[in-house]
């Protein structure tokens, strides 16, 4: 083994046991570890935001005339967020936050219904599409109507419009509150799904890390 690798493969076994450290509770190694891979992913992303956004999409279109006045008026907001780091003078990139937040918003709901909404509801409707279908017509429907079904319980869900009952409780329609009953079932196998994605990934980190731990171990004892 070449001697950086020697070196790369020491450290990666020295943070590998710092953060498996935390087995044992919380202590000085692990969060040693943490503060290590914050910084560095923190420089990383600062690096990513120098070389690809700010240099090519900034500095260097400073130097073309033909871009300097489009680049006016975004190098303005953005001077003008540096106020926020002073509470007097914060008021001044009040606009430039507004149009932050009212960008990722329309961002956020454009996202949601052009790559979620619609996809999902066109799935479910393709389903249904008997011609399309390359398995047996019986599997064809019952998996269209599960995702159509999904679709509408999950949607009814999120309907919160309820009327004043006589006794001045404020309580929705008993149909709604069935059907928004087994929206939440669906609700809760996606989420079980995603949560166990989530811990299957991890494992298999994990699972990465002792097998490199065990085979550098091997490899430095000879074995």
């Amino acid at each position: 083994m070449a001697p950086i690798e020697m070196i790369s493969a020491i450290i990666g076994l020295t943070l590998t046991l710092m953060i498996f450290s935390y087995l044992i509770g919380d202590n000085p190694l692990f969060r040693i570890a943490v503060y290590i891979f914050i910084g560095s992913a923190s420089g990383y992303a600062a690096a990513v935001v120098w070389h690809y956004v700010l240099t090519p999409k900034l500095f260097e279109p400073l130097t073309d005339p033909a871009q300097l006045l489009l680049l006016v008026v975004p190098l303005i907001l953005s001077i003008s967020l540096l106020a926020k780091l002073s509470p007097r003078i914060s008021w001044i990139g009040n606009f430039a936050m507004a149009v932050l937040v009212g960008v990722g918003a329309a961002t956020a709901i454009g996202g949601a219904l052009v790559g979620t909404l619609i996809p999902q509801a066109m799935a479910a409707m393709d389903g249904l599409n008997f011609r399309a279908a390359t398995g047996s017509a019986f599997y064809s429907v019952v998996e269209g109507a599960v995702m159509l079904i999904g679709t509408v319980l999950t949607l009814v869900y999120f309907q919160f419009a309820a009327k004043r009952a006589s006794d001045g409780t404020v309580k929705r329609n008993p149909i709604v509150e069935v059907l928004a009953f087994s929206g939440r079932i669906f609700i809760s196998i996606t989420l079980g799904v995603l949560f166990s994605g989530v811990y299957m990934a991890a494992l298999t980190a994990m699972i990465e890390r002792l097998s490199s731990v065990i085979n550098f171990l091997k490899l430095l004892l000879g074995l």
